[in-house]
């Protein structure tokens, strides 16, 4: 789907990845060349690239280019259904690093990275790449699954001095220390996580045990990186920090108002890295943009202090009781409970046909699925949160459907339901 929608001219894979897609070159109309890295036989019109960078030229000119224009594309990660292309362009790089990396990363040479999410996405691209290269950093790529013992294992190799990773590998990393799983993390300085809210209770668990902060953070693929973020010293558990400066963001009503300090409201963005559009997309790319402002899609309330609060997805709040509930802090709640390792929350019909919170719970290693404990969990929830924001419905799963970039993927979990 990536290669036929972008309509890329080449393609640099390996034997492995292109072995599937071989039989359906006819699909790819514009596709002219297919370069295979590893050497050995190739097929017809496929060239070997080991081959032909051997060959080459150990100088290159580089590209007479401009501040604006388009410099690479970002796939978006899907997690609210079909993805996109994002037309980033020469200078977001730069404003990225700049702005954020610089003040709130701070990496140096003698740093290590190990990153626990894919390289091809946004948040961890940018740790990978460009905030690295610019600082002179080592980079440990990882061409394995990204699993605790494997993350531990990397960290406990090469020495690592910043871990970059989501908040559901967090929980599973945790997971995996408290059931013996060797973890020395003695040599981290600090952790960093986007993609998806990371819970107050991930966050002081995970200090509690290693001695090391999570910088938890908000970005986007339209943004190409963070722009509010914790920072180092200032963390508030459970937020997403603050406005990184540089950006700009705005917290509106359904008319585009403004919103109160405290109240919920959905977020806007605008700053030197943002996206220039959507390819081929220009009905989504009008609805996103706004003049200068990026449409997030999300729902955000900022407290007095600055900080803000990720509420959900725009189309993931629920209105219950005539309330609005937030399904990011029904998981929250949940996940404070010692046997939940992940939670997700989404709407569905009661026989009255109004909408009620269901949760989809994965459990921590050692507890086991009953009506006692779905019981449990529903008086757990009214007890740290408003009570009309319980689970009327608690349904067990062995894992939640995700994004490559560790994002629950909610609209498949109601999409479910529907069928159901």
């Amino acid at each position: 789907m990536l290669l036929a929608d972008s309509r890329a001219r080449a393609i640099v894979t390996t034997r492995e990845l292109w072995q599937p897609l071989r039989w359906r070159r006819h699909e790819f109309a514009f596709l002219r060349e297919v370069l295979l890295v590893g050497g050995g036989h190739t097929g017809p019109d496929e060239r070997d690239f080991n081959a032909l960078a051997g060959a080459a030229s150990d100088r290159l000119e580089g590209a007479p280019t401009r501040a604006d224009d388009p410099a690479f594309w970002l796939h978006t990660s899907g997690s609210t259904g079909t993805p996109k292309w994002a037309v980033h362009l020469q200078r977001s790089m730069l404003y990225s690093e700049r702005r954020y990396a610089a003040p709130f990363v701070g990496l140096r040479p003698g740093d290590v990275v190990v990153c626990g999410s894919p390289c091809f996405h946004a948040y961890p691209l940018g740790f990978t790449t460009y905030f690295a290269l610019k600082a002179g950093a080592t980079v440990v790529l990882n061409a394995q699954r990204s699993t605790p013992a494997r993350m531990f294992e990397l960290i406990r190799r090469y020495r690592a001095t910043v871990f970059v990773g989501v908040p559901t590998l967090y929980a599973q990393m945790l997971n995996a220390a408290s059931s013996g799983d060797g973890a020395d993390l003695s040599s981290v300085r600090a952790s960093f996580s986007a993609a998806e809210r990371l819970p107050a209770e991930l966050y002081r668990r995970w200090r509690h045990r290693f001695g090391v902060e999570i910088l938890d953070g908000a970005g986007a693929t339209e943004t190409l990186h963070t722009f509010i973020s914790n920072r180092a010293g200032e963390a508030r558990p459970g937020s997403a920090g603050r406005v990184v400066p540089g950006y700009d963001v705005r917290l509106v009503d359904e008319r585009g108002v403004d919103v109160p300090t405290g109240e919920v409201g959905d977020l806007l963005v605008r700053g030197g890295s943002l996206f220039a559009g959507y390819w081929r997309r220009d009905e989504v790319t009008r609805r996103a943009l706004q003049g200068d402002w990026y449409r997030t899609g999300d729902k955000y309330r900022r407290d007095a202090d600055g900080y803000l609060w990720h509420m959900g997805r725009a189309d993931d709040l629920l209105r219950v009781s005539g309330h609005w509930v937030s399904p990011a802090e029904v998981e929250a709640a949940l996940i404070t409970h010692p046997a939940v390792l992940e939670a997700a929350v989404v709407g569905q019909e009661d026989r009255d046909e109004l909408i009620k919170p269901k949760a989809f719970v994965v459990l921590r290693e050692g507890a086991s699925a009953s009506e006692g404990l779905a019981e449990a969990l529903k008086a757990h929830v009214k007890a740290a949160i408003a009570p009309f924001q319980y689970p009327r419905w608690i349904e067990f799963r062995d894992h939640l459907p995700k994004t490559a970039t560790g994002k629950i993927q909610r609209y498949k979990l109601r999409a479910r339901e529907m069928v159901e």
